[in-house]
């Protein structure tokens, strides 16, 4: 009988467990940015969902789509905490000091965020599947089996939060 490798199972993407883990860093803190809002948040959230996901490793299915495993603990973390944080008030420590700061002048900034107020407008559903398919590069077959829906649920979401995030850009850009 053969021990389990320290590294974990092999994730299908031609490497171990861990290195799969730590290649998708990046993609998981954007998405959970996006989800919250806050880069804070969305650190804590990538850092329980990748205990969570190594904690867990042993259940992953070798052969199955990882990335969307691990997006999908994610995105599960970040609906539980959003169950636990319904309580509590909106406004947060720090939050009143940061509203207070001049923003930057130049330009790309401005234009995230604008987009990323946009982004905070949008109902949840239309949000998560913007992110998916757009910034996280999921196919819509990947991120509806990530949100547990119909591919076709996935496209209406994506097709209707591009029409409504285009109205709330255009709202928020300066006229001429």
């Amino acid at each position: 009988m053969t021990e389990p490798s320290p590294e974990g199972p092999d994730t299908g993407t031609g490497k171990p467990f861990r290195e799969a883990l730590v290649a998708l860093l990046p993609h998981l803190r954007a998405f959970a940015r996006g989800l919250c809002g806050q880069a804070e948040r969305a650190d804590d959230l990538v850092q329980e969902a990748v205990m969570r996901a190594w904690a867990s490793r042993d259940s992953f299915r070798p052969g199955s789509n990882f990335k969307a495993w691990v997006f999908t603990i994610t995105r599960n973390n970040f609906l539980n905490e959003l169950r636990r944080y319904r309580r509590e008030t909106q406004l947060e420590d720090g939050v009143a000091e940061t509203m207070l700061v001049t923003r930057a002048d130049q330009e790309d900034a401005l234009n995230l965020n604008d987009l990323q107020r946009a982004l905070d407008k949008l109902p949840p559903e239309r949000r998560e599947a913007l992110l998916l398919i757009g910034a996280s590069g999921f196919s819509y077959e990947e991120a509806a089996q990530v949100c547990g829906v119909a591919v076709g649920t996935m496209k209406s979401r994506v097709a209707r939060g591009r029409a409504q995030l285009g109205l709330l850009l255009e709202e928020a850009a300066p006229t001429a």
